[in-house]
């Protein structure tokens, strides 16, 4: 059985800055978990399908919760979360999506597509700490994961 500290987060995020901060966050918040990030939809599907850079699973271990901004180049969330949601192999891998948006037709699409949660990032730090720390509270110690064994 997993613990919560190895739930594995895989935040994808195409902004530096913002990836920073959510690790920050995530780190003052107390979450003791593995956090890998990614920069854009395509390389989230990349490190799902363990293709190219995140072939070795050691370098890029099956993730437990997905964080995911909504508008990022190449291939954006509501791609990403399409394709990771259609796919058997994926879609039980929880996705929040965490993100700048507040508009309606973001949240109601996403969740159409099957996310599990919609967070509007706060505008402070402190803010986001506390948002990240219900989100872990929730994710790691309320509710029961899916097992991961039966991932590619």
């Amino acid at each position: 059985m997993s613990t919560p500290e190895s739930v594995v987060i895989l935040l994808a995020d195409d902004d530096p800055d913002d990836r920073l901060l959510t690790i920050r966050a995530l780190k003052r918040s107390h979450l003791r978990n593995a956090i890998y990030t990614v920069e854009d939809g395509q390389e989230l599907m990349d490190y799902l399908y363990r293709r190219g850079a995140y072939a070795d699973p050691a370098r890029s271990p099956r993730p437990g919760l997905i964080l995911l901004d909504l508008n990022m180049p190449r291939k954006d969330g509501r791609e990403a979360l399409q394709e990771i949601k259609s796919d058997p192999m994926l879609r039980r891998i929880p996705v929040v999506v965490l993100t700048t948006s507040d508009a309606e037709t973001d949240i109601v699409r996403s969740y159409d597509l099957g996310v599990n949660a919609f967070v509007t990032k706060p505008v402070t730090f402190d803010g986001l700490v506390r948002a990240l720390q219900v989100l872990g509270d929730f994710w790691f110690e309320i509710v029961r994961l899916p097992p991961q064994t039966n991932l590619p």
